[in-house]
C-alpha cells in the first residue's frame, strides 16, 4: 500500500500563487506516475497535471503555463506550483499515484490522498 498526504492549500486572492505538496509513504517503489486532480463543488473530478518517474509531464489545458508539477523521487514527494490563480481554480485538490504510465483518467490511479482545499477569491 501507498499513503499520500497533501498539504499547502488555503485561501488566496486571484493572481496569487500557492504551492501544494504531496508526500508518499509505504510501498513507494511501486509508483510510476504521480498526479494532481481537483474537484469543485457539484462538478466531476478533473485532471490537473501528472509527472512520470522519468519526469515527463502533462497538464490540463486550463492550467498549462500557470501550474508546474515537480517530483523528488528520493524524498517521495510531488509538488504543484500554482501561479496566477483564478477563481475557477477553486476546488479540492487531490494527489494520486499510479503503478503504470500516466493517464488523465482518475480510474488509472491506484492511490489517493484525502485532498486539500484551495479557494481563490476574485
Amino acid at each position: 500500500q501507498v499513503q499520500l498526504v497533501e498539504s499547502g492549500g488555503g485561501l488566496v486572492q486571484a493572481g496569487d500563487s500557492l504551492r501544494l505538496s504531496c508526500a508518499a509513504s509505504g510501498r513507494t517503489f511501486s509508483i510510476y506516475t504521480m498526479a494532481w486532480f481537483r474537484q469543485a463543488p457539484g462538478k466531476e473530478r478533473e485532471f490537473v497535471a501528472a509527472i512520470t518517474w522519468d519526469s515527463s509531464t502533462d497538464y490540463a489545458d486550463s492550467v498549462k503555463g500557470r501550474f508546474t508539477i515537480s517530483r523528488d523521487n528520493a524524498e517521495n514527494t510531488v509538488d504543484l506550483q500554482m501561479n496566477r490563480l483564478k477563481a475557477e481554480d477553486t476546488a479540492a485538490y487531490y494527489c494520486a499515484a499510479s503503478r503504470t504510465y500516466y493517464s488523465r483518467y482518475s480510474s488509472a490511479y491506484n492511490y489517493w490522498g484525502q485532498g486539500t482545499q484551495v479557494t481563490v477569491s476574485s
